[in-house]
């Protein structure tokens, strides 16, 4: 079986659910059960998927289970530049983290492409 705690995208879609939380916790009292919990499942999806997969027996399984932390992210994404845009967190941080985010989403593209063979 494949150890999930020693992919990269692992590692680093954990660190990213820290940082998320933290974010979250800042939002204003009416965000907290609102837009911050969507973001909360979204971050915690990630790491969540890429660890189920790696359980599984099959390539195809665990490319499926990748595609969804994918998908997680993106949505994870939308969410950040919402709470930009409503002015819950500042620009800086929304770039810092904004660039974490996609940099997983590139990692995790990838990694999917060498699973199921394509270029």
């Amino acid at each position: 079986m494949r150890n999930f705690k020693n992919y990269e995208i692992w590692i680093d879609s954990i660190e990213l659910t820290d940082v998320i939380y933290d974010i979250c916790e800042s939002f204003p009292k009416n965000e907290l059960y609102q837009l911050g919990s969507q973001m909360e499942r979204a971050v915690v999806s990630i790491p969540s998927n890429i660890a189920e997969g790696a359980g599984r027996r099959s390539e195809a399984e665990f490319a499926h289970f990748l595609d969804i932390a994918l998908g997680s992210a993106y949505e994870l994404e939308t969410q950040l530049i919402i709470a930009k845009r409503r002015k819950y967190i500042s620009v800086e941080l929304f770039e810092t983290t904004d660039e974490s985010i996609m940099s997983l989403q590139k990692r995790i593209g990838s990694f999917i492409a060498t699973i199921v063979g394509e270029k």
